[in-house]
């Protein structure tokens, strides 16, 4: 798979750089004589703390490699921490399966689209910034909402979800656009969760503590 930087994280590592140089080239100038060990410890500790900002916002391009027809496939990388019926008050106004996903700093953040089709609609709400792993996370916390109508007339509902430490959700998708699974919905930064709901009768293809690549794993199997 091909990695590159995700867009999202440009200017904080910008701004990351400037700031650890601002910081470090002085230590060095003003220290080096005397006290190394301040500078030496101050630069490696901002190459790992560097490494770990770039590191966060990698973006891999990904190909699914089955047939997408009636399949679902995973927002984001992550664990699958609630998998459970549901009654989806927002939009679909009917019982659903929600499947989510939660995602640690170390996971890739960026969210692709779980199934192809056409985005019908798109809102964010303000909310709190509980922790993401807890189930009242996904209608109490600061959200955005998404949903696509696949070729077969079949309405994905996905949520991206703030958590304590993600406060910033960014949602590429717009109504009317065209959804594909290799496509990024969004992006959200430092480590949250993502639920998807799927219709009842829909085929489960993963359990609770499973691991999941956005974009890659199937993680559903929709019915014809």
């Amino acid at each position: 798979m091909a990695v590159r930087l995700h867009h999202e994280g440009n200017n904080i590592l910008i701004v990351m750089a400037i700031v650890m140089l601002a910081v470090n080239v002085p230590a060095w100038y003003f220290l080096s004589d005397h006290y190394v060990a301040i500078p030496i410890t101050m630069t490696v500790l901002s190459v790992i703390l560097y490494c770990l900002a770039t590191n966060f916002f990698r973006s891999p391009h990904r190909v699914y490699q089955g047939d997408p027809d009636n399949i679902v496939v995973s927002s984001v990388d992550g664990e699958v921490v609630a998998l459970e019926e549901v009654y989806e008050k927002e939009y679909l106004h009917q019982r659903v399966i929600q499947l989510s996903v939660f995602m640690t700093i170390f996971n890739v953040h960026a969210n692709w689209y779980p199934v192809n089709g056409k985005v019908l609609y798109t809102a964010h709400h303000k909310g709190r910034f509980l922790s993401a792993y807890l189930p009242k996370s996904s209608t109490e916390n600061e959200r955005s909402t998404i949903v696509i109508e696949t070729p077969h007339k079949q309405q994905i509902l996905v949520r991206q979800i703030a958590g304590a430490i993600a406060r910033r959700i960014v949602t590429y998708a717009t109504v009317g656009e065209t959804a594909s699974i290799e496509d990024h919905l969004g992006f959200i930064k430092f480590g949250s969760r993502v639920d998807i709901f799927l219709p009842l009768g829909t085929e489960v293809l993963v359990k609770i503590g499973d691991k999941t690549t956005g974009g890659i794993t199937a993680v559903a199997r929709l019915k014809p």
